[in-house]
């Protein structure tokens, strides 16, 4: 992803998009309460893209801006899926920029557990894609190879000796490239599958001391890392345990629009507005 190319993409659709939804979904600016752009995490010049049209919008209709932290909305993509989810729960965030285990304590109230002390875990997944010869984004293509393949290669696992729920993936990354480098012949769907299996293993070992550190047992699964196959199954086996799971639709665990207005949605019920001086924070944090 090329971020200047991506930011004048924004702005070449985002009035087209903004016409088109309305005109989809059959209403007029007359039915809408809140406006709700994201202002980050992301690239600051998409971001940008999005929040300036949002604030001219939010000034000319005269409609409240209402922000909304990027994370928050993957979260909130699970109650467009589960009517019935309602906090407190545990999330596991996993995307291309973020892998955090989140206490969710209400719809606008959030405490991380844990996080990524490197590479996050759909930047590992890209990684080891492009290592093995799949073109990006290369979760979904590692994934469906896995599928081919047997988790019969040992890979190694990062564990920190203090008492924490934080992740670390770069180690697991660079044994994958080694490996791959030394043994030309090696069976690649095989070095997936191994892959895959090591770190949903490494995201349940965590999720579960945060189920016995919290005593809550509602699991919520969100970003673009939870539409995985192999870890969507693996979760579902909590169940067993008296721990309910929730994922959300495949559709909505890449980045889209309903999630942002689902986590706006509640902050506009909390009365959390913005001015027309909210700025894009690219670092933006939970």
């Amino acid at each position: 992803m090329v971020p200047e190319i991506a930011s004048r993409n924004h702005i070449e659709a985002i009035s087209r998009v903004t016409k088109k939804s309305l005109k989809e979904a059959k209403v007029d600016w007359k039915d809408i309460d809140a406006i709700t752009p994201t202002y980050g995490p992301g690239l600051v010049g998409t971001l940008l893209v999005g929040l300036s049209y949002a604030k001219a919008l939010s000034y000319a209709k005269k409609i409240p801006l209402v922000g909304v932290n990027h994370i928050q909305g993957h979260i909130a993509s699970n109650y467009i899926t589960h009517k019935e989810l309602e906090p407190p729960f545990i999330c596991v965030m996993m995307s291309g920029g973020n892998t955090q285990i989140i206490k969710v304590e209400d719809y606008t109230q959030f405490e991380v557990l844990g996080k990524t002390r490197d590479d996050a875990i759909g930047e590992a997944f890209d990684k080891v894609a492009r290592v093995v010869g799949l073109t990006y984004p290369g979760g979904p293509k590692v994934d469906r190879l896995a599928q081919e393949g047997k988790p019969n290669i040992e890979l190694p696992k990062t564990h920190f000796e203090e008492d924490t729920l934080d992740f670390s993936f770069s180690g697991i990354k660079t044994a994958v490239i080694n490996i791959h480098h030394k043994t030309p012949n090696i069976n690649k769907a095989d070095l997936c599958a191994s892959f895959q299996k090591t770190v949903t293993e490494t995201l349940m070992e965590n999720v579960e001391k945060a189920i016995q550190k919290t005593g809550i047992k509602k699991v919520a699964l969100a970003g673009g890392v939870s539409s995985n196959s192999y870890i969507r199954k693996e979760f579902l086996l909590l169940e067993k345990k008296q721990i309910k799971v929730y994922q959300p639709d495949l559709k909505l665990c890449t980045d889209n629009g309903a999630m942002i207005a689902s986590a706006g949605y509640y902050n506009y019920l909390a009365k959390k507005m913005n001015s027309l001086n909210l700025n894009a924070i690219p670092n933006l944090k939970m």
